[in-house]
């Protein structure tokens, strides 16, 4: 337990306090008898001490991408009614890849806690989009439609669900409609990913190609730490994707 709640501590940020810092206590609870809200506190305390800047404002760490992460998956894979493992395995895999075994069993333990509580989705995201930056936020976006995809199957209840998520998370629908597209084979996903319509002009094209590099740029995430840049990565490598596609077909 000590190298738990060590990782535990050292992680947390914002997500600490407010709806998510309640989830998190619940998910504690549910795994250790007698282990309080206050024996929490202590164990932060001890491993981090300065998680504040000069404005007084709480910092945005990776901790609280991964929690943040671990809450709105839960909420996404029950949105549809049932808990399915290959849902469950999509978010440990992932963990596993971002973070490496060690650091993703203790996420997963604690996901075991969470995903056991009914948590508000409006709740959990006004927290996120207040401590939080836009790149961000996208990111978690493009990661909930991965869960929803990894059964093969999305259901309109998971969509539905991750759009609401979107709304909450202040993601316009031209955002959550591009990555929507990143996940999906359609003859005009291509242009919805670049977030123009089939009908667009070349210099259209090359400017809204030019406008989403800026937006889905890797540096964007450097600070969350190398860990989180692969999912960047790979969401600017659909941006490519989709500019060559057009390009191709209109012979440029």
């Amino acid at each position: 337990m000590a190298s738990f709640t060590k990782w535990l501590g050292a992680g947390l940020g914002f997500t600490f306090g407010g709806p998510i810092g309640a989830a998190i206590g619940f998910a504690i609870g549910s795994l250790v008898d007698g282990f309080s809200d206050e024996d929490l506190k202590k164990e932060r305390r001890a491993y981090q001490k300065n998680i504040k800047d000069g404005s007084g404002s709480v910092n945005t760490q990776s901790g609280d991408f991964e929690i943040s992460l671990l809450v709105l998956a839960s909420i996404v894979i029950k949105s549809d009614g049932k808990i399915d493992q290959r849902e469950l395995d999509y978010v440990r895999i992932q963990f596993v890849n971002m973070y490496g075994k060690q650091r993703a069993n203790n996420a997963f333990k604690l996901f075991s806690g969470i995903i056991k509580k009914q948590v508000s989705a409006r709740q959990v995201c006004i927290q996120i989009r207040q401590n939080m930056p836009h790149a961000s936020r996208l990111q978690l976006l493009h990661f909930l439609f991965g869960i929803a995809k990894s059964d093969a199957h999305v259901a309109i209840s998971e969509v539905d669900e991750i759009k609401k998520i979107a709304g909450y998370l202040y993601i316009n629908q031209r955002d959550f409609e591009s990555i929507k597209a990143m996940f999906y084979d359609a003859s005009e996903n291509a242009y919805k990913i670049l977030e123009i319509v089939k009908t667009a002009s070349n210099t259209e094209l090359k400017r809204a190609y030019r406008k989403m590099v800026k937006k889905y740029h890797p540096d964007k995430l450097q600070g969350l730490g190398e860990e989180h840049l692969k999912g960047a990565n790979e969401k600017f490598q659909n941006i490519q994707t989709a500019y060559e596609k057009i390009k191709k077909e209109r012979g440029l």
